[in-house]
């Protein structure tokens, strides 16, 4: 796929690998348009690498909608849509889990996830063709018992995925689902795991990521390691 004028969305971008991407695809050519939760980091992160920024709570089926209609206004079409924002929660033992927390997560990862897959769904089968990307994890394909509540909401997320992927290919949109292993990001906040210096940089995470929609036949999953 030629990148250049494409118009894209991606979510959880103020920093990290949303960043990361959306500066990659600007690289590209794109019309890049931005978004997260935090509109004053966002909108200078937007100045800096030239894109659009449009503040959104993920959580906010309304607020993600809203999205979708600004870009329409703007550009007239939505050709990729990258669902990338997500939170993680400290290890636990199971019995110990934080409840208030997975319930945050499954809000951010799964329900983030759904609502930017329906409006983008909804404006790509109006132009027959567009691509869905969703940033899930490694932590999707085994079981994780000291990280059980984050592996349970992108267990959740990646079904959804693949449903969505189903439904979706009789219109000419694809769906990729992205399993990259730990990345170096703010993700973790002050609980980064004790292994976190040999975790990847965001940048060779976006890369893999661009590299894999610009070929000429996607891989459906990409799975991302060093």
């Amino acid at each position: 796929m030629d990148l250049k004028d494409k118009v894209v969305v991606v979510t959880g971008a103020s920093r990290g690998l949303g960043k990361a991407i959306a500066a990659t695809l600007i690289t590209k050519g794109s019309k890049v348009v931005v978004s997260s939760q935090s509109g004053d980091e966002l909108g200078q992160m937007a100045a800096e690498i030239k894109a659009v920024a449009v503040a959104a709570d993920v959580t906010s089926k309304v607020a993600i909608q809203n999205l979708a209609d600004q870009v329409i206004e703007k550009f007239g079409r939505i050709d990729i849509w990258i669902n990338n924002a997500g939170i993680d929660a400290p290890s636990s033992s199971i019995e110990n889990l934080d409840i208030a927390r997975l319930h945050a997560m499954l809000e951010v990862n799964l329900f983030g996830v759904i609502y930017g897959s329906q409006s983008a769904l909804v404006q790509m089968k109006t132009q027959h063709y567009g691509m869905i990307v969703n940033i899930i994890s490694r932590s999707s394909l085994a079981g994780r018992p000291e990280t059980a509540g984050y592996s349970a909401s992108k267990w959740a997320e990646r079904g959804f995925t693949e449903s969505l992927r189903l439904a979706a290919k009789p219109y000419n949109i694809e769906v990729m689902a992205v399993y990259p292993a730990g990345i170096k990001t703010d993700l973790f906040g002050r609980n980064k795991p004790a292994d976190y210096d040999t975790y990847m940089e965001p940048q060779y995470v976006a890369d893999k990521i661009v590299e894999n929609i610009e070929k000429g036949t996607s891989e459906e999953e990409l799975l991302i390691e060093k």
